[in-house]
């Protein structure tokens, strides 16, 4: 696919003030300011930051009526409900509050709904026969800012509901354009996204807003807030899952939850930990993107999210290991489904020609409907398009959408909410419901609305800087580690080289598709290697296309090669047989 590489470019004096006000080099202030770090104040707390430095929860708007309202129900032993969701933050945060509640001698249990049979969010069937149950307080995580009926209902029965939630809040478009933003009729709501709330971080997950409301809860019951220090490696999980910035309070808590996972003594994560192969690894942000999350995600896409939440709070080993042993089956089933999805959803695109569509909406009702936006995300990776998956629902199809950062997905969804039954979600993702009738007005209306150029779509590479092989050095990566973790809004840094001289070649892996290619180094006898893990096919499609099949064909076979090539790359260090050298993981490839 064609990209646009992007050099980042820098004032020379601002690198060189930034590097001295904070007595760093001027290579990681550069990286800094990439990032639009540029306070001193920020600088510290971006390569400092501890729990010291985490903000006070009670400055969330409704904070203290929250914890008044759950600490009494404490006190007074009425049945307190924790609403949570299926996903890995709403598993999380379920976690973390069970733990909270159970610190404080509360009569409580936890409730996550059904995928397929409830969907994400309040349900008024379950709510109706909670208050059957018993319960008189609900207590929502990771959802419940926009379940305006549901709330409605609860109160209507005499319960009590405070929400913690971190997505986007609803709102109506006036006729003037301006927007309207409307909030539920519970009792408490903690946002931080909320307008009137001027808690200064607004970018926490759900199970980050969980926490806060964790230790504020604490406090107010006379237990030393610290106690829910320990649910910080949960928190950390659920942060990188989540995908939201690695920035702020998100980077102190994925930091120090890191330290936190590669020590735990929880019973589920250590078993999760050796059923994915991870026990004698150091375990980093990308394990808890790629590996641990998607594990406990899996449960709630093909079986029931209790099973992930009793996981992670279990005090039986035995049970643990077994636990662990179904999460992991559980995702490699999900794995296979969504290849065998993925490659269903591209060759409806291509028969139908709608790989030229600014926006994708496809409905496909083989779909397991759990896997909707991964398939989603797999195609919006393919086309760099905005894509939305759709399939079949229980009452109706059902689905998820996955943006590109020049389309905010919310804002164009609720342009045509009179076609769709029910949505929510941020700028770069969305969960909805639709009639199957509305589907194809749903897609003109995306399409006829979409402002989207042809530039808009193009990939964008943001390069850090022009780094020649002949400076790498293990001082540098040392640098370059000192920023993780990294995860959105904290890329990894990306660096260029142009006229790469390649002198070797060597395909690797069970498929023959990841690369190897020595490469010289400039004024040095010893030479780099640069591996590329996936971007076999680009590289053959680009030097067939300059020197043809035949010498495509020489060198693969013989290994030996002379030609040069622009690449981008992350340096690393390689350690084999207890030696160690620099290499470059190949990012993209350009001739």
């Amino acid at each position: 696919m064609k990209e646009n590489w992007l050099l980042i470019n820098r004032n020379v004096s601002d690198v060189k003030k930034l590097s001295s006000e904070n007595g760093i080099s001027q290579f990681t202030a550069k990286l800094l300011l990439n990032r639009d770090i540029a306070e001193i104040k920020d600088v510290k707390r971006f390569l400092e930051g501890s729990l010291d430095d985490l903000y006070d929860g009670f400055q969330m708007q409704d904070m203290y009526i929250a914890v008044r309202i759950v600490s009494s129900a404490i006190r007074s032993g009425k049945r307190i409900i924790i609403y949570g969701d299926y996903d890995c933050d709403g598993v999380v945060s379920t976690v973390i509050l069970y733990d909270i509640l159970k610190q404080c001698g509360a009569n409580y249990n936890f409730y996550i709904p059904d995928r397929e049979d409830e969907g994400y969010g309040m349900n008024s069937e379950r709510i109706q026969k909670l208050k059957e149950e018993g319960y008189e307080v609900i207590l929502t995580c990771d959802n419940g800012i926009a379940a305006f009926e549901q709330v409605a209902l609860a109160k209507s029965l005499g319960m009590d509901v405070v929400i913690t939630d971190h997505h986007d809040i609803p709102f109506k478009e006036k006729e003037n354009g301006e927007k309207e933003f409307l909030l539920p009729i519970a009792d408490a709501i903690i946002n931080p996204k909320r307008k009137d709330c001027n808690y200064p971080f607004k970018k926490l997950c759900g199970a980050g807003v969980a926490l806060k409301f964790g230790k504020c809860l604490l406090k107010e019951m006379g237990i030393d807030s610290k106690e829910a220090d320990k649910l910080i490696e949960f928190c950390a999980l659920a942060t990188v899952c989540d995908v939201v910035d690695l920035l702020d309070e998100n980077r102190i808590i994925v930091k120090k939850g890191l330290e936190m996972l590669n020590n735990t003594n929880n019973l589920g994560l250590k078993a999760l930990i050796k059923e994915t192969g991870l026990k004698e690894k150091n375990i980093s942000a990308y394990h808890l993107g790629f590996v641990i999350g998607p594990c406990v995600n899996a449960t709630g896409r093909l079986e029931t999210a209790d099973l992930s939440v009793e996981l992670l709070i279990t005090e039986d080993e035995k049970r643990a290991e077994d636990l662990a042993k179904e999460l992991f089956q559980l995702n490699q089933k999900r794995q296979d489904l969504t290849i065998e999805s993925v490659e269903m959803v591209i060759d409806q695109i291509e028969k139908n020609n709608m790989d030229k569509d600014k926006v994708l909406v496809v409905y496909n009702p083989y779909i397991h409907e759990s896997i909707a936006g991964i398939v989603a995300g797999r195609i919006r990776e393919r086309y760099n398009v905005p894509t939305i998956i759709m399939t079949k629902g229980k009452s109706m199809p059902k689905g998820s959408g996955r943006s590109i950062e020049e389309y905010n997905m919310f804002e164009e969804l609720s342009k045509c909410k009179y076609l769709i039954e029910k949505f929510g979600g941020h700028p770069m993702a969305a969960g909805l419901s639709v009639r199957e009738e509305a589907l194809p007005l749903l897609r003109q209306e995306l399409l006829k609305n979409c402002v989207l150029s042809d530039e808009d779509i193009i990939p964008k590479v943001r390069i850090d800087a022009r780094l020649p092989l002949n400076l790498l050095n293990e001082g540098i990566i040392e640098e370059i580690n000192a920023l993780e973790p990294f995860g959105k809004g904290n890329n990894t840094p990306i660096f260029g080289e142009r006229g790469i001289e390649v002198s070797r070649i060597w395909l690797m892996g069970r498929e023959k598709n990841i690369v190897k290619f020595r490469m010289k180094v400039p004024n040095s006898y010893y030479p780099i290697d640069g591996i590329s893990f996936d971007r076999f096919d680009d590289f053959k499609e680009q030097y067939i296309n300059i020197y043809g099949k035949e010498k495509f064909t020489e060198i693969i076979t013989s290994s030996y090669c002379d030609f040069k090539m622009d690449i981008l790359f992350y340096p690393s260090i390689n350690e084999y047989n207890g030696n160690r050298t620099i290499q470059v993981i190949i990012k993209s490839i350009r001739f």
